[in-house]
């Protein structure tokens, strides 16, 4: 297994090609981009590309801009552009630059402009329909508009009233003007500019014109300097229309674009349009629901950055398509908090004990470990009384055979404290099991030295007395299969299982906890701290994983 720190991928071919570029004295400097547009909250499967072009600038003492190809004004705020910055630096990455596509588009209405003026654009009045339709199939050329052949001053005027706001939107569009008979369906005249009025964020209402993403982002690539613009596979048709835009534009810099395969996750929604829908529906309490793929969804869960790059830099960079088991990204937050996480007990479904020989009115504080798997994070004390709590599951009446936990007549360890044994069970006016009364050897305390008898069973436990009351959030997946299934509305496919909530109690240390604070609790997994709804009086800790899982890298 890869170290969590290690920052080696299991294979990276992209690493190899600016290996290969520096070496030949191709490229001087490495410069690469993370390129979100503002209109949604990062996922997962963007941490993957996160990670691979900042580190990849890092190991070789280049540069990574931070850039919003924000050319959607329709789609945007500012609310995504300033998670996705928070997003980015939780991770542990600092951007060499900050830019918005929006910074560079006088340059980009010059640059059309010059299209224009070589013959390689014109306006086009058809509807988007009527464009779509005409623009053939696979195995069909498309048909030219019959605006194709404008004059340069034709198209020239029309253009700069489209710019003044002479037309509404959806009545003119700009269209490269390449091949309609291409095989490539991505060079058949591809819009690259459209009407629309519509307030930007960031350049307000200067503009009612705007550069298609295609158009734009070659430019933007160009004129920051990218040596080496890597993106995922479903850009590789357009990378032809890419070399097209940096070359008839006459750009300066040359960039390349290189595609690799985006990461796909069992049982994970990926796509940014289905969790909007989700947010919008309010199927989950907002982006950060710990239900989400969203970085920010997974750090309030307990995911921790470390975890996070880890992941990403063992499921490599690679050029084939490919279904990421989900289990592989919760083995890297145990393998992560293993060491680091406190180890407490909580009862997540109470059933009272009263210990009928423990003298009443008394409390001792027991001491236990932090943390076994590392003596480093020392002890600490916790109360014990003559009423705990126990989880209702560690109890049966008519226990199976090999049934090691609390049943009549059996005698079991509290953890960290001592043996009790089962002698009467009370039910209350429904015939449930509403209190157990037991009794305990005060020879048996853990840590006394006791080298006695020795039973099977070990419960967890808290004392009644001083338990902390909270709220557990237990979580399974939004969508119980894989998510490329669209047989089904993808809303009539959510688990209705995905958070059950229960409540129980903790240790009083618990009390003390923050939101973002990180413990495992015995038996029932890692649990975060929620940073939204808990409060000291009302703690709620978020699952972030079982104990244990199947899974091995």
């Amino acid at each position: 297994m890869v170290g969590l720190e290690t920052k080696t991928p299991s294979s990276n071919f992209i690493k190899n090609i600016v290996i290969e570029d520096l070496e030949a004295g191709k490229v001087q400097e490495i410069v690469t981009r993370f390129p979100p547009e503002p209109n949604g909250y990062l996922h997962i499967g963007h941490a993957k590309s996160i990670v691979l072009n900042f580190e990849l600038a890092d190991e070789f003492k280049g540069r990574t801009n931070l850039r919003f190809d924000d050319t959607n004004p329709v789609k945007e705020d500012v609310e995504y552009v300033e998670s996705i910055k928070q997003d980015v630096a939780w991770l542990g990455y600092q951007w060499d630059g900050l830019f918005f596509a929006s910074d560079y588009f006088e340059q980009m209405y010059d640059r059309a402009v010059l299209l224009i003026r070589k013959g390689l654009a014109y306006v086009d009045d058809q509807t988007p329909d009527q464009i779509r339709e005409s623009r053939g199939t696979l195995t069909s050329p498309g048909q030219e508009s019959p605006y194709r052949n404008r004059t340069v001053d034709e198209n020239l005027d029309l253009f700069t009233r489209m710019r003044n706001g002479e037309f509404a939107d959806g009545e003119k569009v700009l269209r490269a003007k390449i091949d309609m008979a291409s095989p490539n369906v991505n060079l058949r005249d591809p819009i690259i500019y459209r009407v629309l009025h519509a307030h930007h964020h960031n350049t307000g209402d200067k503009w009612c014109i705007y550069p298609m993403y295609t158009f734009a982002h070659p430019l933007e690539d160009a004129i920051e300097g990218v040596t080496h613009s890597i993106c995922t596979l479903e850009f590789e048709d357009q990378r032809p229309f890419y070399d097209w835009v940096i070359r008839e534009c006459e750009m300066p810099a040359t960039p390349h674009q290189y595609e690799f395969a985006r990461l796909n996750l069992t049982n994970t929604v990926m796509s940014k349009r289905k969790l909007k829908l989700l947010v919008d529906e309010k199927v989950v309490d907002g982006w950060d629901d710990p239900r989400m793929p969203t970085i920010s969804g997974l750090r309030r869960k307990g995911y921790t950055p470390e975890a996070i790059r880890a992941f990403c830099r063992e499921i490599g960079v690679a050029r084939s398509y490919g279904i990421v088991d989900e289990r592989m990204l919760e083995h890297f937050i145990r393998e992560d908090l293993k060491l680091k996480a406190l180890r407490t007990m909580a009862v997540l479904q109470p059933l009272k004990v009263v210990i009928t020989n423990y003298p009443e009115g008394q409390t001792e504080w027991l001491d236990i470990e932090n943390n076994a798997e590392n003596p480093e994070m020392g002890h600490r004390k916790i109360p014990f009384s003559r009423e705990i709590y126990i989880e209702s599951d560690d109890f049966m009446e008519t226990p199976p055979p090999k049934y090691f936990r609390l049943f009549p007549g059996n005698e079991v360890r509290l953890k960290g404290a001592y043996f009790i044994k089962c002698e009467e069970v009370i039910k209350d006016a429904d015939g449930k099991v509403a209190e157990l009364r037991c009794t305990y050897d005060p020879e048996t305390r853990s840590g006394s030295g006791f080298t006695g008898r020795k039973v099977k069973g070990t419960l967890h436990w808290v004392d009644a007395n001083h338990a902390v009351p909270a709220k557990f959030r237990l979580y399974e997946p939004l969508i119980a299969e894989d998510d490329e299934d669209d047989s089904q509305s993808f809303l009539e496919r959510i688990n209705p299982n995905s958070l059950q909530v229960q409540e129980g109690f903790v240790e009083p240390g618990m009390k003390e906890a923050a939101g973002g604070d990180k413990f495992q609790l015995f038996r029932h997994g890692y649990f975060n701290v929620d940073p939204k709804d808990s409060t000291p009086d009302a703690p709620v800790f978020n699952r972030i994983v079982s104990l244990k899982s199947s899974f091995e890298v």
